[in-house]
């Protein structure tokens, strides 16, 4: 399916029956290279025609009027550092800091130029209306569900026909959940020389669809299994079991085609084995991510009423402490308390950590107070964690109507596409010394694992404070395209109102892609590459 078609316009929801409209394309054709200005960048991109459908979906997990319910507030951080900083509610709490440094053109390592965010509006518009029809409430959240559905084939109302009757939706959904989890774990970015050949036709495919595909004949296969009786399940043992060689082989990694952090991803699946065998609160005694459907029905605060509603912090809970064990030991921590994917930033308030130097600060160009304390310089993100949340709500939803309360707690997600949509059309420049210091860690990241640079472009750690400062800007700017695009469409969504969660799949993130195609494309990569270990994005 082509990037740039102009898709049919009218989402369907979940079926229990198989869809067979539509083939599958392997590959974009892409025309022109850098862009020249936003006209010519919606010439490109919205008015190319070509055969294509869009991905049946399912319901939008943003459910409007709900009844009122009482969220609980996150740690006092005075109190609870760590557990504040691992809080849906910190993400953008802390992101605003940075961001109104952006908006006041004071960010670290990037120039910013609000008189360019307009163009991202008029484009993400643009895109939202080629493949919608008004007033857009066709649009499904973001979610791995819609990745499985590449080329419009409904491979998920595929997998769900195949069940035997006696398989109820509660337990057909702790399948799903049990395959969207280790999905969204496996979808770190795939690098640019890894493609996938699906069993199911033939077809190749590359980034997020094909790492959806590859993980869905994966999990077909009872590769994440350790029940005989029932190989469409993930478990304790049959991941405590997994090695990095049957991860590569389920993923056709190999010479010439690798997929980047191969051993990082086989090492985050194993430990998910264990996360799963220590919380049975969780995940039951069998160790499945899909028994939590089990806890939140029975949690004291799950609303009882036509349909379930679970409030968001409950669901989050289940993720964060229950998945905690599963992220690298290197990563940031507090008082012994791994704090996941959030980062030391210099653009956060910084504490004068030497004795003798009441000003000194890790980041030299930082602000600097003896009264801040260590957790303020932290920035969180939790991207995977959110990913999941986006992604898991939708088959609650879909096969048993479990409703979610607090989902405006959601930020949009920190990764390269969204990002890379800030970049590409102008609002974000990376200054020259940091551009030439990325671009030192390209060739040396070229050098290193022989990879040619078709197209170079400047590349850092995920650690980096380039890549933290511009996650933390992407997450508040999403915030502020939201609000943006909500006015620029008010007289097409009559009255309505787009989510953050529809306007990032129907906009930013598809946006950020196919922007990405026309500056880049022979590679299609992001214009800052992450060199990534498998597990941040």
């Amino acid at each position: 399916m082509g990037l740039f078609s102009r898709k049919p316009k009218t989402p369907k929801a979940i079926s229990s029956k198989p869809n067979t409209a539509g083939g599958d394309s392997a590959s974009v054709n892409s025309q022109g290279s850098n862009l020249k200005s936003s006209s010519t960048v919606n010439s490109r991109m919205l008015n190319r025609t070509s055969a294509g459908s869009v991905p049946p979906t399912p319901l939008t997990p943003m459910t409007p009027h709900l009844p009122k319910v009482n969220l609980p507030k996150p740690p006092d951080p005075s109190l609870d550092a760590a557990g504040y900083l691992r809080s849906l509610g910190a993400v953008r709490e802390r992101s605003k800091i940075v961001t109104e440094k952006a908006l006041r053109n004071k960010l670290t390592h990037f120039d910013v130029d609000l008189d360019r965010f307009p163009d991202v509006v008029t484009f993400v518009c643009g895109i939202i209306k080629r493949d919608y029809d008004a007033p857009f409430s066709s649009i499904p959240g973001h979610g791995r569900y819609q990745h499985f559905c590449v080329g419009g084939r409904d491979r998920i109302a595929t997998l769900l026909s195949t069940f035997p009757d006696n398989v109820d939706n509660t337990e057909k959904c702790r399948r799903l959940i049990d395959l969207f989890l280790v999905s969204v774990l496996l979808d770190a970015g795939a690098g640019t020389t890894w493609s996938f050949k699906s069993a199911e036709n033939g077809r190749i495919y590359k980034r997020s669809e094909g790492l959806a595909i590859a993980s869905l004949e994966m999990f077909k296969t009872g590769l994440f299994s350790s029940n005989p009786s029932n190989k469409f399940q993930v478990d304790k043992d049959g991941l405590r079991s997994l090695t990095v060689d049957q991860l590569a082989r389920g993923m056709q990694s190999r010479p010439g085609c690798e997929v980047a952090g191969l051993e990082g991803r086989a090492q985050l699946l194993m430990r998910l084995g264990t996360a799963l065998a220590e919380k049975r609160d969780f995940w039951g005694d069998s160790g499945r991510p899909g028994n939590m459907i089990d806890y939140l029905l029975a949690h004291p605060t799950t609303q009882a009423s036509s349909t379930p509603i679970v409030i968001l912090p409950v669901l989050w809970n289940v993720l964060m402490s229950g998945l905690a064990p599963i992220w690298p030991a290197s990563r940031t921590a507090i008082d012994g308390i791994s704090l996941g994917d959030a980062w030391p930033c210099s653009s956060m308030p910084q504490q004068a950590t030497s004795p003798n130097s009441p000003s000194f600060s890790p980041f030299p160009n930082s602000q600097s107070a003896s009264t801040t304390a260590p957790w303020e310089s932290i920035l969180p993100f939790h991207k995977l964690t959110q990913w999941l949340t986006y992604s898991l709500m939708q088959p609650m939803q879909s096969l048993l109507r479990i409703q979610f309360a607090g989902t405006e707690l959601l930020t949009g997600l920190p990764e390269y596409r969204n990002g890379g949509l800030f970049i590409d059309l102008g609002v974000m420049t990376l200054k020259r010394d940091e551009t030439e210091r990325g671009l030192q860690n390209y060739s040396d990241y070229c050098r290193r694992t022989g990879e040619k640079g078709i197209e170079v472009a400047p590349m850092f750690e995920p650690s980096d404070d380039v890549i933290v400062e511009w996650r933390g800007v992407t997450v508040g700017f999403l915030d502020k395209l939201c609000a943006e695009v909500n006015k620029a469409l008010r007289q097409e969504l009559n009255g309505g109102e787009l989510t953050l969660a529809q306007l990032l799949e129907a906009g930013s993130w598809k946006g950020g892609r196919e922007i990405a195609e026309v500056s880049r494309p022979n590679t299609k990569e992001p214009p800052i590459l992450i060199d990534s270990d498998g597990t941040v994005f």
